[in-house]
């Protein structure tokens, strides 16, 4: 009665029937997100993202539906499996191609399978159908990325691999506005944060939050520019062209938020938001020029007064950064779930996760004694 299939693009699906499934609330899993990126070639398999995604019907009813790619390297991932490219082909084995359950370059914890069945009745068919397509692609194995809890579970359940990761996440506890955030706080973080955004104000910028159909081309023009700067300044071009931010502009305006830094009638800085019903996404930045302290008032500071004043409960600002304790940021577990093909490797997989995973506890116990608040301060845990 249950049958999986792969389509070699998200086209192949319309956005009605794809987004049935998964709903429109996370903006990520939608169908225009992925689109956009297929559309504008960010993905594709000259950019080493073959996608392949994975259509289950019951009978002649499509009953869930899962992103997947087959991918020919690493990147644009943020979960680092390097060493373990590196241990296959140490041992004569090819680590690529390999099959990636992701959102290409966002590594956003959040739903992988839209379905409206229990997951527990869907997920064993997934892995079912993924493990006979990694043998029919000679793929090494299959990773699931930045996996919601309930998924990881399962996955777990079903002798899949479990690997920990750690972000840091913004909280809201019912703050009115951000001098009632700050009351939270011991004394001298709380004096550390107003210097380092009265450093901002005394510089006589304009900040703005621009919504939906306010981001027009112009604004988009400034941050395209700005995020290029941010990535050629590490040595290499943005995995995303403006291609992909016209698009999504065009068709998720109401899931935007763009903060435009400008001086006089120049714009010098942008970071560019998604965002949920409950929960702020910072994404991408660049700036025209090193101001001290701008990279913090624009995309940590806007971004927490605006969940406060939109009654927004998270504020995911991206991947690492311990300096974000400091400013209020806690360390909130990352899953990722693995099947690899080679059996020969489970035991020393075992081993690099075990000990990871303790690492990382240690770690994340230790960044929770810097968090700047008061002690009798709840913490994320509680």
């Amino acid at each position: 009665m249950y049958q999986v299939r792969s389509i070699e693009g998200i086209s192949e699906i319309s956005a009605k029937d794809w987004n049935h499934l998964c709903g429109q609330d996370y903006p990520f899993l939608r169908h225009e997100f992925l689109h956009a990126l297929e559309a504008s070639s960010a993905v594709s398999p000259s950019t080493g993202w073959t996608p392949c995604h994975l259509l289950m019907n019951e009978g002649r009813q499509l009953i869930a539906v899962m992103p997947m790619y087959i991918k020919t390297h690493s990147y644009g991932e943020y979960v680092f499996d390097w060493v373990w490219a590196d241990a296959w082909q140490r041992y004569g084995l090819p680590y690529y191609p390999k099959l990636l359950t992701a959102i290409p370059f966002t590594p956003a914890t959040g739903p992988r399978i839209g379905t409206h069945h229990p997951l527990n009745k869907i997920v064993p068919l997934f892995i079912e159908a993924i493990q006979a397509l990694g043998e029919s692609f000679n793929t090494s194995g299959w990773h699931g990325l930045f996996t919601e809890p309930e998924l990881t579970q399962i996955g777990k359940d079903q002798g899949l691999f479990t690997r920990l990761g750690t972000q840091y996440h913004w909280f809201n506890r019912q703050y009115s506005d951000f001098e009632h955030y700050l009351a939270h706080m011991m004394s001298r973080k709380r004096k550390s944060i107003r210097k380092e955004r009265d450093k901002i104000s005394k510089l006589n910028l304009r900040i703005r939050c621009l919504e939906g159909h306010e981001i027009d081309s112009t604004a988009l023009n400034h941050f395209y520019q700005f995020y290029q700067i941010t990535h050629l300044k590490r040595g290499r071009k943005g995995y995303l062209n403006r291609a992909f931010f016209e698009q999504i502009v065009q068709k998720l305006p109401e899931q935007l938020m763009l903060c435009s830094v400008e001086r006089s009638t120049e714009v010098i800085a942008s970071a560019l938001f998604f965002k949920s019903s409950t929960t702020l996404f910072g994404r991408y930045w660049g700036a025209t020029e090193e101001i001290d302290g701008l990279h913090f008032e624009t995309c940590y500071y806007q971004g927490i007064e605006y969940a406060i004043r939109h009654g927004l409960q998270r504020f995911d600002p991206g991947a690492q950064g311990e300096h974000k304790i400091a400013r209020g940021f806690e360390p909130v577990d990352t899953w990722s779930l693995h099947w690899l093909a080679e059996t020969g490797f489970q035991p020393a997989l075992t081993q690099f996760l075990e000990e990871e995973h303790q690492h990382i506890r240690a770690q994340q116990d230790d960044l929770r004694t810097y968090l700047p608040f008061h002690k009798n301060t709840h913490s994320q845990e509680d």
